[in-house]
């Protein structure tokens, strides 16, 4: 039976995906994205499943072809780090997946801002809570994945309740397309009320 790939997209555009990457996503039969990332390669000669609130839709899915098809799960940036994977491991055993990296979004934004990530607290605030105000008082440097609830603006205004206010904030917005904007600024600057893209957030004492 085949293995199902998980391959890791990058943080978007094309320039960043592996080579490894487009190599299995080639040679694959199906293709299960969002809609976003099926945007980024190129599936006219594909089945493709699009993925959005119907997980329980994708492992049947998956199931029902996996024995004659070559299929691939395609996330964003990269496998390991706040993505599919995780979900797939509940229904399938290590030994049957395929698991190709990329470039995950934060070490995008680490790499733009010019700063190194090694000792860096890294979390996601998309869809869940996080103890991002505790860490900022640990760490020198703490990355967040952020949602449309969390936005910079309300991670700022949170920091600065808690007392955290000598931090430089940098907020990464469509990362890695050519509208990206990148923007640093004190957390003062950050709490005022704007419109952000979903994005990537670091909070910094470089």
């Amino acid at each position: 039976m085949n293995k199902i790939s998980v391959v890791g997209l990058g943080p978007g555009h094309p320039d960043y995906i592996l080579p490894k990457a487009l190599s299995i996503i080639n040679e694959s039969d199906i293709i299960i994205a969002g809609k976003r990332n099926l945007e980024s390669i190129d599936v006219s000669r594909k089945i493709t499943f699009i993925v959005g609130n119907n997980l329980s839709q994708m492992i049947e899915f998956i199931k029902e072809n996996r024995e004659s098809k070559k299929v691939s799960v395609v996330v964003s940036g990269d496998t390991g780090f706040y993505s599919m994977l995780r979900y797939l491991k509940k229904h399938f055993g290590a030994e049957e997946l395929d698991v190709i990296t990329g470039i995950s979004s934060m070490q995008y934004m680490f790499a733009r801002i010019g700063q190194s990530w090694e000792d860096a607290y890294l979390g996601s605030l998309h869809g869940r809570e996080n103890e991002f105000v505790k860490k900022a008082k640990e760490y020198d440097k703490v990355g967040l994945l952020t949602d449309n609830k969390w936005t910079p603006s309300k991670i700022a205004s949170e920091l600065l309740i808690n007392g955290i206010n000598e931090k430089n904030m940098y907020v990464g917005e469509n990362l890695s397309y050519e509208n990206e904007r990148i923007t640093k600024g004190s957390i003062e600057q950050f709490a005022e009320k704007k419109e952000y893209h979903i994005c990537v957030v670091v909070i910094s004492n470089e």
